[in-house]
């Protein structure tokens, strides 16, 4: 899953936290926070500190992996354009006609 606003990290605690069975309160607890903390998280809250987010996805059993774009576009078959710099310097120096 790619996770890239608050509201997109919220709805996976929220839909993990729900395929677990467990309730609001019982993951807060998990985590050391109140239910309303964790209420917040899960509607995109963007000034959630990143401690209590790690902490919320180890407690659901989840760990984030970070990957460059690149390597993301490989994976996904999407091809990557290259460009040659030393070409574009070349060009840039020629005298315009």
């Amino acid at each position: 899953m790619q996770i890239r606003t608050a509201k997109d990290i919220g709805a996976l605690i929220r839909d993990q936290r729900k395929k677990q069975r467990l309730g609001q309160a019982e993951l807060a607890k998990k985590v050391g926070v109140n239910r309303r903390w964790v209420l917040e998280v899960e509607r995109g809250k963007p000034r959630a500190e990143i401690g209590l987010i790690l902490k919320t996805l180890d407690a659901l059993g989840l760990s984030l992996s970070v990957e460059s774009g690149v390597a993301a576009r490989r994976r996904s078959g999407r091809e990557i354009q290259s460009v040659d710099i030393d070409a574009i310097i070349e060009n840039a120096k020629r005298p315009k006609p």
